[in-house]
Order: structure tokens, then sequence, then C-alpha cells
């Protein structure tokens, strides 16, 4: 199965290593879903990704998915690119054309500003208007889990309501990825750094829904 920009599929179909007699399915970048479930559905001896695509998050979060598919274990991922010999993904470690790690949260171990709680069950929020689940939060931030698009230095509104108060106010995303998990609609991961919150009022609404 080969991956990429419709404009190098022809050209690619040449650098996957396959027998001129194999079947190849061929999908562009902008079909990745669908190739996900052609690769689940069929299990390919061999996945070809175009090497720009695997750099990008989508590509990342589409290795990522098989690789950690225990149905797929058989499943040879090789980044190829029109004038390079193709590279084989190990399954064992991230390959070296995987996107680069997210910008570092804010809570990160050693340097967090504020404690940050998980929260208790599935509690959604609004960022710009849209629900998101919520992972876990501090005073001055949060991690959640989005089915719309977010970016890094994005700014958004933000809303964290339940039956006793609403609290809004304005935030930018600091770091996101994007993920393909196994039965579960594809999202974007974002933590979120908030600019004019009400310290107390987000810090009253983190008592009623963190993790005991």
């Amino acid at each position: 199965m080969l991956i990429g920009s419709g404009e190098l599929l022809p050209r690619l179909r040449d650098r996957t290593g396959s027998d001129s007699t194999d079947e190849v399915l061929a999908f562009t970048d902008v079909d990745a879903l669908r190739a996900l479930e052609a690769i689940t559905e069929r299990k390919p001896t061999v996945v070809a990704i175009e090497k720009e695509f695997a750099s990008t998050p989508r590509g990342g979060a589409l290795i990522n998915r098989i690789k950690a598919d225990p149905t797929l274990a058989a499943c040879e991922i090789r980044i190829v690119s029109p004038d390079a010999e193709p590279v084989k993904v190990s399954k064992g470690k991230p390959a070296d054309v995987t996107p680069a790690a997210p910008a570092v949260p804010l809570d990160q171990r050693g340097t967090r500003r504020a404690p940050r709680f998980k929260v208790a069950g599935q509690v959604e929020v609004l960022v710009d208007g849209n629900l998101a689940l919520l992972v876990d939060l501090s005073t001055i931030g949060a991690q959640v889990l989005s089915p719309t698009v977010l970016k890094p230095n994005q700014r958004i509104r933000m809303a964290l309501s339940d039956e006793h108060s609403s609290v809004r106010f304005n935030a930018s995303v600091a770091w996101a990825s994007f993920e393909i998990p196994r039965n579960i609609n594809p999202r974007y991961r974002a933590g979120i750094e908030f600019i004019d919150a009400d310290k107390s009022a987000v810090n009253a609404y983190l008592a009623r829904h963190k993790q005991a």
C-alpha cells in the first residue's frame, strides 16, 4: 500500500521495493483515514509512506497507529521519496522522519508553575464554541482532547461550565498533536495556556471536578 501526495504517487510506485506483480493500492495523503481503514482490513505486507507526509502530524499519527496495532505486527512500514531509497521504520522505536515532539506542556516535571490535576469522569468544556474533553486542569492551563483542529499558538476562547458556574476566558494553544486512536475517532490532544482566566473561579471548578 502506498500513501503520498497525488502528484508523486506515480513516481513513488517504483520506490516501494515491491515486485512488479504485487498489487499496490495507492491513497493520497488527504485520504489517510481511508487508507487506515484499508490497512486494518487488508493487512498489507508493506505500507509505503511518502517522506514529506510522514513528517507531518497526520503522517506521524498514522505511523504510530499502525505500529500500536498488534494485528498489524507483520506490516512493514517504509518511508519513500522519489530520489532516495526506502527507509524501513522499526516497530520498536520512532522513525527518524516522524514529527518532532510537540512543544513542552506548561506542567513539565520540574518546571510546573501551578499544580495540575486529572479530572474525574468525562468532563466537557468549550473551545471556540466546540466541545472538547478535559483531561487535566490547573489554575493556569489545561490539557484537552478535541475533535476539531487545534494548532500551536492559536488564540482561542474557552469556557468551563457546570451547574454551579461558568468561567469564560481567553487562552492560547501551547502545543498540539494529532492522534488516530484505535476504535476512536481521530482527535487533537492539546495543552492550553490560560491568558485572563479568573484563578479563583477556575480553582473552584477544579475542586468540583478533580480526580480524588
